[in-house]
């Protein structure tokens, strides 16, 4: 897990790209964050703000252990430097619609010309073809098409309810990395760069790889077998507890299905588990009876670990969570003026000792001059100064 000998030219902005370099950056790779010379990353200026920074929640959350450089990609002077740095680097990572780095002069093939072994991903909504690559989008344009959304309904099917989370722009990110370190093993086994044209879209159709089958062999199956409802059984759901809270139940092999109604004292359910239709119906208004008799913290500590059983948490009850603090899974960051902010760790744990923080979000152009001067004179940096190319 240790990328600390390659170096990622990041062109990237708010949470998808940001997202996949902080996790190459978190495994040691110098991630050199490419920004707009006037404006920087829009998520520095998205309220609210983390004090003493004047930089926003989101930049902080998804931009620790990089650098800042600014340059305007613009103007001929910040192309050519930029090509510079990209001769040295070995990973450019761009998030522009399809075709503006090529406008810019700093496309692939721009790139390829002064470093052929360049690993260049590009991350957009729909991909770099296809009827919808010229679209504009955002998350829930992309987990729409790609089916996650209408499978996110209440149990009436009436309405698709919005994710809480930004799907298709973190796994967006997070397979750009995962593509980005592939490509560099490849690399490394003699087969020199390549490119990499990563869709939201397309990953989050993939995250329906397990319930594929039901599109793919539509008209073979059971009606009931087509649809969300197929997975929807009194042993797989949700019930609300005494106090208002929830829990899930996911008891659909015969052992944890026998191991939950022992534990409820309810073995009279057992032939019910994937009830349908009034049995269903039943089955779950008994189950949800049962549960209503104690709080969700109660179910917690009442439940055995043999029961496919966990409790709903509110968003801001996760991180408080000893499962998830036992994982490590929450640091701080020192922000400047004794203020701290905290973080969502590197949620993959290694037998090295992989330290996840090594610097907080940069400061808009705070490495500016450092990283130039590896490919320009000092003169040159504070002649594009004077020009505020950079």
């Amino acid at each position: 897990m240790d990328l600390s000998d390659y170096t990622v030219l990041d062109l990237t902005w708010l949470l998808p790209g940001p997202y996949g370099t902080m996790l190459l950056a978190d495994m040691g790779a110098e991630v050199v964050k490419v920004e707009e010379s006037t404006r920087g990353d829009y998520a520095r200026w998205l309220e609210p703000e983390v004090e003493p920074t004047d930089s926003g929640a989101l930049f902080h959350a998804v931009n620790r252990n990089k650098k800042s450089v600014t340059i305007d990609l613009k103007a001929d002077e910040g192309r050519e430097a930029f090509l510079r740095l990209a001769a040295e680097a070995d990973v450019v990572f761009e998030q522009f619609r399809p075709g503006v780095v090529d406008r810019l002069g700093v496309g692939y093939e721009d790139v390829r010309e002064v470093n052929e072994d360049i690993v260049y991903c590009s991350l957009s909504g729909y991909g770099q073809d296809g009827p919808y690559s010229d679209r504009v989008g955002h998350d829930v344009n992309y987990v729409g098409l790609a089916g996650l959304l209408r499978e996110t309904v209440s149990k009436d099917g009436r309405f698709p309810a919005l994710p809480s989370y930004q799907i298709a722009d973190t796994v967006g990110g997070l397979f750009s990395a995962f593509a980005i370190v592939s490509a560099l093993l490849d690399r490394e086994a003699g087969n020199g760069g390549q490119y990499l044209d990563v869709s939201m879209t397309d990953v989050v159709a993939s995250l329906g790889t397990g319930q594929s089958w039901r599109a793919f062999m539509r008209e073979e199956l059971p009606e009931e077998e087509r649809s969300l409802a197929g997975m929807h059984a009194p042993c797989y759901d949700v019930y609300e507890t005494r106090d208002g809270e929830y829990v899930t139940i996911a008891a659909r092999e015969d052992k944890f299905w026998e191991q939950l109604l022992a534990e409820i004292d309810r073995e009279d359910l057992l032939e019910y588990r994937f009830a349908r239709g009034e049995d269903g119906q039943y089955a779950r208004a008994e189950l949800q009876s049962e549960f209503e008799k104690r709080t969700r913290e109660e179910w917690e500590e009442y439940l055995s670990d043999e029961t496919m059983f966990a409790p709903v948490n509110e968003f801001h009850e996760v991180f408080d969570h000893p499962q998830i603090r036992a994982r490590e899974m929450v640091g701080e960051m020192d922000v400047g003026g004794g203020e701290t902010f905290s973080y969502v760790g590197f949620p993959a744990k290694s037998s090295k000792d992989v330290e996840d923080m090594h610097s907080p979000a940069p400061e808009f152009g705070e490495h500016t001059r450092e990283v130039l001067s590896r490919v320009l004179s000092e003169e040159r940096i504070a002649e594009l100064e004077d020009r505020e190319v950079v």
